[in-house]
């Protein structure tokens, strides 16, 4: 699950979030760990500009800091950037924030990246908004190279080109898992020719199989043989019957109709959903958290219903 709290997008923020602690955020990651999710996530902006601070709101915490702090005070959950957008910053810079992550958390970290939205961020840290697509791609080439096992990785692009630098620590992990995200058909096809797993974007049930398909195709054009992760972003969830309006769209009920329910994902040849839970506080999410865990989870490797 991408956390609450860390963004608070009107898209999707509950409204008990705006007074939300760092403790409630810490809370919700032990949720997490101690409930069997596969990962906790955090996404990335520097800054919003006054015409979407109203919609897209101001708060966004930094990834690398934020999945840091609960790195510590968690044992198992997996931390994912979703989505990093490494065309704010030089390739190095990104692989010494992220490779130091994954030293500290013992191998835990998960790469999401993407290419951004925002032209104001970029044209204020001088980064190239018209041209981020090409960029975005080199970048991934120089991040391979640069969270590699080399303590002087080597690199050179029409962009970014490094040698003879060193970098200490090196990332726990032999190859950082790099997840792309988005679902343009740039973001498709970077994400089949260049990523070890894909992040849609918001695609509902019924566009992600061709969304899928044109994945797999690509990827087989481009002769990469590594299997690829693919991902999805469920709708809301509540687990058991609310006694207040979660929205029309909120899948709500008993545990064994939401697995049913959530292994159609998987019939698509998804492989992880993202979950996000409708609540009225921290303590109803990780109440609603632990019941997904305990009661919704065991059934989604059910192949006989």
């Amino acid at each position: 699950m991408q956390l609450p709290i860390q963004s608070q997008s009107a898209l999707y923020a509950e409204p008990w979030e705006a007074s939300a602690t760092p403790a409630d955020l810490a809370r919700i990651a032990r949720a997490a760990d101690r409930s069997g999710f596969a990962y906790i996530a955090s996404c990335d902006h520097i800054a919003i500009p006054r015409r979407l601070a109203e919609g897209m709101s101001t708060v966004w915490y930094d990834p690398v800091a934020t999945l840091a702090y609960l790195a510590g005070i968690t044992e198992r959950v997996l931390l994912l950037s979703h989505v990093a957008v490494v065309g704010l910053r030089h390739p190095l810079i990104t692989a010494k924030q992220y490779a130091t992550l994954d030293h500290l958390s013992g191998g835990r970290l998960i790469l999401g990246l993407g290419a951004g939205h925002v032209r104001e961020e970029f044209e204020a840290v001088g980064a190239d908004f018209d041209g981020r697509g090409p960029v975005l791609d080199e970048t991934i080439d120089a991040l391979r190279a640069a969270l590699g096992p080399e303590e002087y990785p080597e690199f050179a692009g029409e962009r970014f080109s490094f040698g003879g630098l060193g970098q200490l620590p090196r990332p726990a992990q032999e190859r950082v898992p790099v997840w792309v995200g988005g679902s343009s058909p740039a973001a498709v096809r970077r994400a089949a020719v260049r990523g070890d797993g894909w992040l849609p974007q918001g695609d509902p049930r019924d566009r992600l199989p061709a969304q899928i398909a044109r994945v797999r195709e690509l990827r087989a054009e481009a002769g990469v043989e590594e299997p690829i992760v693919i991902g999805a972003i469920t709708e809301p969830l509540y687990v058991g019957e609310p006694g207040w309006p979660v929205g029309r769209r909120t899948l709500a009920g008993k545990p064994e109709e939401l697995a049913a329910s959530l292994r159609e994902y998987a019939a698509m040849g998804v492989h992880q959903i993202q979950v996000r839970f409708r609540s009225r506080s921290a303590a109803e999410l990780t109440d609603q958290m632990a019941a997904f865990g305990a009661d919704v989870a065991p059934h989604l490797d059910r192949s006989d219903q």
